[in-house]
């Protein structure tokens, strides 16, 4: 049988790394994005490489009625998403809170919280009809232990935790999975979003040590969402070697 994977934030990092893994995994993929070209791009390619059905939607997940109009009415042949990996996420800006910026917030708020909780929506209710599903959220270290100028970020990624632990509980009755997983240090764009293009102190976040890569957490992500029915990861951590928690790491030289 046909299984189809939704995955949000798919342009780069770990969601584009996701998409691949699924693809290869010959499961069916929608993916979602802001940049138009990128995503259909990374389409083109999951098709050519992997011959799978891919759909790629265009829209901001900050925006609710872009993600109802694009996902509360799916085509009928794409309506059973089996799995839902909330990808969706970002850091901006790395500030004492007095010195932060509002519009920051507000954006990292917007998509790290309200965006997840938006495609979630959505997407749910075909899930408990069907009495079945799995929903997979990524979090980040950040929201299992605060760091300093890490304030408002850390804060959504810890709502992320709580949402998934809670959402696992109210859908208990359904028979739908939920897993939350919280990545360390990652090699992706993240710290060049954070630092607005800055690549100097982007590069500077992951030298003297070897970080995660994309390719890793769609590693775990594949594993968790491909075992058996009785079995669900509730809750993981995955850091570096050279990671021990939100702020201890151990770097060359």
């Amino acid at each position: 049988m046909e299984k189809i994977v939704l995955v949000t934030g798919a342009t780069s990092g770990f969601g584009k790394a996701i998409a691949e893994k699924f693809a290869a995994g010959k499961w069916n993929c929608i993916i979602t994005g802001r940049r138009a070209d990128r995503l259909h791009a990374v389409a083109d390619e999951l098709r050519e490489k992997y011959q799978v059905r891919v759909l790629s939607l265009v829209f901001d997940v900050q925006e609710r009625s872009e993600v109802l109009q694009n996902l509360a009415n799916l085509p009928a042949e794409w309506k059973d998403v089996d799995v839902l990996v909330n990808n969706a996420g970002l850091a901006l800006g790395r500030d004492n809170f007095d010195e932060g910026n509002v519009a920051d917030w507000e954006t990292m708020i917007d998509t790290n919280l309200k965006g997840l909780l938006y495609v979630t929506k959505a997407i749910v209710s075909n899930m408990t009809a069907r009495k079945r599903g799995h929903i997979i959220n990524m979090g980040s270290i950040a929201g299992k232990e605060v760091y300093e100028k890490g304030n408002v970020y850390c804060a959504t990624k810890a709502a992320v935790d709580a949402f998934s632990k809670a959402l696992r509980i109210d859908l208990l009755a359904h028979n739908i999975k939920v897993t939350g997983i919280h990545p360390g240090a990652a090699e992706t764009e993240f710290a060049l979003v954070r630092f607005k293009g800055d690549q100097q102190k982007a590069e500077g976040t992951y030298k003297g040590f070897t970080p995660l890569y994309a390719e890793d957490v769609a590693d775990i992500v594949w594993y968790c969402a491909t075992l058996p029915a009785h079995v669900c990861i509730n809750d993981l951590i995955v850091t570096c070697t050279a990671q021990a928690n939100a702020i201890n790491f151990i770097k060359e030289g």
